[in-house]
């Protein structure tokens, strides 16, 4: 009979510790949730994604083919799996963009941080197959409302304020080429990309 309710007492305890655990890890398992998917629908948010055939398509737009410069800059473009891109001038939204980036911190390396007029832009990458190129290439801009708050900018009829972008995209991307992609998005901090590839 003891050893009955000793069974028992050391079932219980190890569901109780069990649902500690799960109590525990929750805050990070929500926080690895892919922040374009859980925003993708906000109104507050623009978000885009782009899937690898348009990119083959731009690929093709405006460039000489016979360039052996824009051939390889044709070749990672058709190597890209995913671009996505989130703006906010949410701050909440944009609050919780930020901690998504600093939960991705440990399994990305910090390439580069610029601090401009209010502005701070990280560039965040995932080591590819060599070191010219990375699986992933993460750019996080916050602040941007110090630069846009007087600009006339206006979405659905709706004046606009971004504070806050997010930029993932993935790949076979050559760090050598992602400016000239960067820009031709025309996003904001791309030129910074540039200059490091110049040194």
């Amino acid at each position: 009979m003891k050893t009955t309710n000793k069974l028992k007492t050391s079932k219980m305890k190890n569901k109780a510790i069990l649902f500690l655990m799960a109590i525990m890890l929750f805050p990070l398992t929500s926080m690895a949730q892919d922040i374009f998917s859980k925003y993708s629908e906000n109104p507050d948010v623009t978000y885009v994604s782009i899937k690898p055939k348009m990119f083959q398509m731009l690929a093709k737009m405006d460039i000489n083919s016979d360039d052996p410069e824009a051939q390889e800059y044709i070749n990672m473009v058709n190597s890209i799996t995913s671009f996505k891109v989130i703006t906010t001038d949410n701050k909440a939204i944009s609050a919780d963009v930020s901690k998504w980036v600093q939960s991705r911190k440990s399994s990305l390396e910090e390439l580069m941080e610029v601090k401009d007029d209010g502005v701070n832009m990280t560039f965040y990458v995932k080591q590819g197959r060599d070191e010219d190129h990375v699986s992933e290439f993460l750019m996080f801009v916050d602040g941007l409302s110090a630069i846009t708050k007087d600009a006339n900018i206006n979405m659905n009829g709706e004046k606009r304020e971004f504070e806050t972008v997010v930029v993932s995209l993935t790949g076979d991307i050559d760090l050598n080429q992602i400016s000239k992609l960067t820009q031709k998005m025309n996003i904001q901090g791309s030129e910074h990309l540039d200059k490091k590839g110049k040194k």
